[in-house]
């Protein structure tokens, strides 16, 4: 067996003990799975604590391989590891070590001895491949663990929070859970099933079943549950169901507060862009008005219900949320394959604006108008930078390495969309995120290239 080692360090501008908490609570491993090679988690047991284990089927090529890792030898503030039990390892030993600089700062260490299957052979035939996965992937845990104690630290004098959340399974709402959890804040997901798992409630917004007594303690609540406007074609079935699952359904949620032994203080809801006339050129902020067409309406809708919330006394935020940046689901996971072929004309008029944002700054910006009470009304959920399409996919193609060589006939292009092909090829929306930059919040992406080498593991001059 040759063994193989690898190691990444970083500082980072927070006390050791704050360092460890973070990666000790529930959230931590979804927090550092990189978006473009998500593991699919099948069995759990315990967190990080000696004999915890964790399966989890990981992509493998066009392939998804069972990894089986057992934690050990942990001790708090100084160190944690795991090693492979069964997946497609010889051997894999991964030590995670935490040293204190001084009261506030620390370094953080990755520490990862490994062997290949088939020997020298695999080694030659996969060393390579396996040591750029390990650069690309720590790099990446390291930079949301430095950006997530950072967004921690600037409320870390606010009350920790209980916040229910509807849509908590989807990519929105997986992220900000997880967020919300290493940050020291407790989750209940709403849920329209019997509750399965201690954090489930359940909630049934066609009956108005919400069960009091779990939401009691509730001080926030972020709705982001609704019908996928980005999957299927619009016929008048899919649009009912839309305005349903986001009117309808924020009525009855707000409704429901009159039940509970007491209303939540805030509440987050999702919105979109699309209130906006899609075919802006100048900079809209929030005074903006709306538009006409499906969607400005069922947004103007949408956001009437959530405010009436506010007559209650219930700070209420609505965001207005933009392209959001993941290979994980979305736009840009419905662009890659083309781009990767050299095919850009999907993206339709290249002068048109696409106002963009990233993952994280979208549960980022969610997390701050939780915790800042200098945030009410709507808010506009983008990137400072919007980028026109043109722009958008040069570069995209720059940071694949794949330049543009052809263009994807827009009946194709609609094909590959569905529902959010209007958004994506035809509207243009230069939105301007006014009231997130007046509250002072840091845009971990501001720039495109930046949060396109983020999301897709691309950071460095060899894209490593």
């Amino acid at each position: 067996m040759i063994l193989s080692i690898y190691e990444h360090r970083s500082e980072l501008p927070v006390s050791v003990d704050k360092a460890f908490a973070w990666h000790e609570r529930t959230g931590a491993f979804e927090r550092l799975a990189p978006p473009w090679r998500v593991p699919k988690v099948l069995e759990r047991s315990g967190l990080i604590a000696d004999g915890s284990e964790v399966t989890v089927a990981v992509p493998l090529g066009p392939f998804r391989t069972r990894w089986t890792v057992r934690h050990f030898d942990y001790e708090i503030n100084r160190r944690f590891r795991d090693r492979q039990v069964r997946g497609p390892f010889a051997k894999w030993v991964h030590t995670h070590g935490f040293e204190a600089i001084d009261d506030r700062r620390c370094r953080i260490t990755d520490h990862i001895e490994y062997a290949v299957p088939l020997g020298g052979v695999g080694r030659v035939l996969g060393g390579r491949m396996i040591r750029r996965m390990l650069q690309r992937d720590t790099a990446y845990r390291h930079r949301t663990i430095a950006d997530d104690l950072a967004l921690h630290g600037r409320f870390a004098d606010r009350p920790r929070l209980t916040v229910a959340i509807t849509g908590a399974s989807g990519l929105i709402g997986q992220g900000l859970s997880a967020l919300l959890s290493t940050g020291g804040h407790r989750v209940i997901r709403l849920v329209r099933h019997p509750p399965t798992a201690a954090d489930e409630s359940q909630w049934d917004p066609a009956c108005g079943l919400i069960d009091a007594g779990a939401m009691a303690p509730v001080d926030a609540v972020v709705h982001l549950a609704g019908e996928n406007i980005a999957t299927g074609r619009w016929t008048q079935r899919k649009m009912r169901a839309i305005r349903e699952s986001r009117v309808d359904a924020t009525r009855a949620l707000v409704a429901s507060f009159d039940r509970l032994p007491r209303r939540p203080r805030v509440m987050i809801t999702a919105s979109a862009m699309g209130y906006y006339a899609s075919d802006s050129r100048k900079p809209l902020d929030e005074t903006g008005g709306p538009g006409t067409g499906f969607l400005a309406e069922v947004s103007r809708e949408w956001e009437k219900a959530a405010m009436s919330a506010a007559d209650a006394g219930v700070r209420v935020v609505p965001m207005r949320i933009g392209l959001v940046l993941t290979p994980r689901g979305g736009a840009l996971q419905k662009m890659l394959p083309p781009a990767q072929m050299g095919l850009g004309g999907m993206l339709g008029r290249g002068d048109r604006y696409m106002s963009w944002i990233s993952h994280d700054d979208t549960i980022g910006g969610i997390y701050h108008a939780l915790m800042d009470d200098r945030l009410s009304g709507p808010v506009n959920l983008v990137g400072p930078m919007p980028a026109t399409a043109n722009e958008f996919i040069a570069t995209l193609g720059r940071v694949l390495g794949r330049p543009v060589l052809g263009w994807m006939p827009k009946t194709l292009g609609r094909a590959a969309l569905g529902g959010m092909a209007h958004e994506v090829l035809e509207a243009s929306y230069r939105i301007h995120p006014g009231r997130l930059l007046g509250a002072d919040y840091g845009f971990r992406h501001a720039n495109l290239e930046a949060c396109l080498r983020h999301v897709l593991g691309r950071v460095g001059p060899d894209g490593g």
